[in-house]
């Protein structure tokens, strides 16, 4: 048994080489944690959300605010980060009808820009759109391959490359088709004190999904990308076998008018929504 932090989580190792005046006036601005007792081999104790550091992060979208934390979740695959991240832009204690993005990781399309998904562009299109508002939320859950793991997701690709789309590959390997569950996000937005959002999504079972969780959700803000050569079977899969809300032709993303929310939805990067 070790002991563990509900809340904001300090610890002595984080301050490095600080000076023991910085040391001191660090502590003296963060909140007093609560300390409980984990028993980390209990599998059945309930998962557990610490806030484990934040700092000011400039981008090209604006400034934001990048919080760590570490969800403890003794039913989590193992293979997967226990660290998920928020990035935060306003103070959202309170708030109603916050634009926020609950993103999966996908290193292959944001780190080494593969252009077989949309993964990169609906993650920097959700950051355009809290720029322009001036507040809002991504949650950056990660969650590789749609939880199934970085090594899992390549070996689907391979799959894929000989010509299984993404449900066929991931049932050839005896894998689910979307593994990912988001207690993590629902417990976040409560330690954010969001009290209400519009989540940017395409998928439909998310958000009912982040319901059942509790979020309150406004309305679903559709993030469309155009398909190019690589991605369109990809989301013409994700259309057809997995229900997300995409054109029936990928590339008519590029013009799409969301009559729902009255909601244009451009090419550019520089927005998403009127």
């Amino acid at each position: 048994m070790t002991a563990g932090i509900t809340g904001r989580m300090l610890k002595k190792e984080a301050f490095g080489a600080l000076t023991q005046a910085g040391t001191r006036w660090f502590l003296a601005q963060a909140p007093l944690a609560t300390i409980t007792m984990i028993d980390h081999n209990d599998a059945s104790r309930p998962p557990t959300l610490e806030a484990l550091a934040e700092a000011p992060i400039p981008t090209r979208f604006g400034p934001f605010s990048v919080r760590v934390y570490r969800w403890d979740d003794p039913e989590a695959h193992p293979t997967l980060s226990k660290e998920h991240c928020a990035l935060v832009m306003g103070d959202l204690r309170g708030k109603q009808n916050v634009p926020v993005r609950v993103h999966s990781e996908c290193l292959t399309s944001e780190v080494f820009g593969s252009l077989k998904c949309d993964c990169r562009e609906q993650l920097e299109r959700a950051q355009c759109e809290i720029g322009k508002r001036g507040f809002g939320a991504i949650l950056y859950l990660r969650q590789e391959g749609r939880g199934i793991g970085l090594a899992n997701k390549v070996r689907a690709y391979a799959l894929q490359a000989a010509g299984a789309d993404t449900v066929e590959a991931n049932e050839a390997l005896h894998l689910p088709v979307d593994a990912r569950t988001y207690d993590v996000a629902a417990a976040m937005l409560r330690e954010l004190g969001v009290e209400s959002v519009e989540l940017m999504t395409n998928n439909p079972a998310k958000v009912e999904a982040l319901r059942r969780l509790g979020v309150k959700i406004e309305r679903r803000l559709p993030v469309l990308v155009p398909a190019n050569q690589f991605s369109a079977a990809y989301l013409d899969a994700k259309r057809r076998r997995m229900q997300h809300e995409l054109p029936s032709t990928p590339f008519a993303a590029e013009r799409a008018q969301v009559s729902e929310s009255g909601l244009t939805l451009p090419t550019n990067g520089r927005s998403l929504a009127s």
